[in-house]
């Protein structure tokens, strides 16, 4: 597929995504604007794998050269290449954009708000984790009765100093004796965070199941780079069907039985 080609398959199916929330996303030159100062910015994946990824950059605050842009990148299963990068696209509109959206909204419906004592200081707006594979009912159900985020806290700590927000992307599983645990800040693979990830005792068993989630840590008092709330629809509209009003656990819930997924 032309780069062309793979640049329009990727945002046109990042409006759809994005219209699951209730939101207005249209493609503009090389980006795609959302409502306010936000926009989707498609970057190539680099790499031979890349026939089936996607790096995408949320942008909060689109025209300032200073605020930060949440980038992540997402890789989708299928028989073609355009069927794998509308997948990828939907994993991280389930994942990384939801949480995104979360930090907008600020209503609970999209991820969960907290502030761990083992990262002093900072924010936390958890999404719904993605849980695909065999036997996946196993990793789901230790996923919503553990938090990761505290048991990372102190290995993450160090590695936000100087930030004012962080994209902690999480991904674990695989299976017994060949597991996979990265943790990746604002892009960038953390050793020591994955090293710690790695030591949980989450269930490894004989086929393979992984697990995606992504966290946003916004530092207390760094309202420059925080966006104004956003008003979600009081009545969303057909494209808007069902996915905006649930609840971050019935999108966790939701994930458990994905068909088509990737990291």
């Amino acid at each position: 597929m032309r780069p062309q080609d793979r640049l329009d398959v990727i945002q046109r199916n990042v409006v759809r995504e994005m219209a699951r929330y209730g939101r207005e996303f249209t493609i503009d030159g090389s980006v795609v604007r959302g409502p306010g100062t936000t926009a989707v910015a498609v970057r190539e994946h680099p790499g031979q794998d890349g026939a089936g990824h996607v790096d995408l950059g949320f942008v909060l605050h689109l025209g300032r050269a200073e605020a930060p842009v949440i980038w992540d990148c997402a890789a989708g299963l299928g028989k073609t290449e355009e069927e794998k990068l509308a997948n990828a696209v939907r994993m991280w509109a389930t994942t990384t954009a939801a949480t995104v959206v979360e930090l907008q909204e600020r209503r609970g419906e999209h991820g969960d708000h907290y502030r761990p004592r083992e990262l002093p200081g900072w924010h936390a707006v958890q999404g719904p984790a993605a849980v695909f594979g065999f036997g996946r009912e196993r990793l789901s159900q230790w996923l919503a009765e553990n938090e990761l985020l505290p048991a990372l806290g102190p290995a993450l700590l160090p590695e936000l100093a100087g930030t004012q927000l962080g994209g902690v992307k999480l991904f674990l599983g695989g299976k017994a004796g060949d597991d996979v645990a990265e943790v990746r800040i604002n892009g960038e693979v953390s050793e020591r965070a994955s090293a710690a990830l790695r030591a949980l005792h989450w269930p490894r068993g004989e086929r393979l199941c992984w697990a995606r989630l992504f966290v946003l840590l916004t530092a207390e008092g760094s309202t420059p780079y925080r966006p104004e709330p956003v008003v979600a629809p009081a009545q969303p509209g057909p494209a808007a069907s069902g996915r905006t009003r649930m609840r971050a656990r019935e999108l966790f819930s939701r994930w458990r039985h994905a068909r088509r997924a990737g990291q």
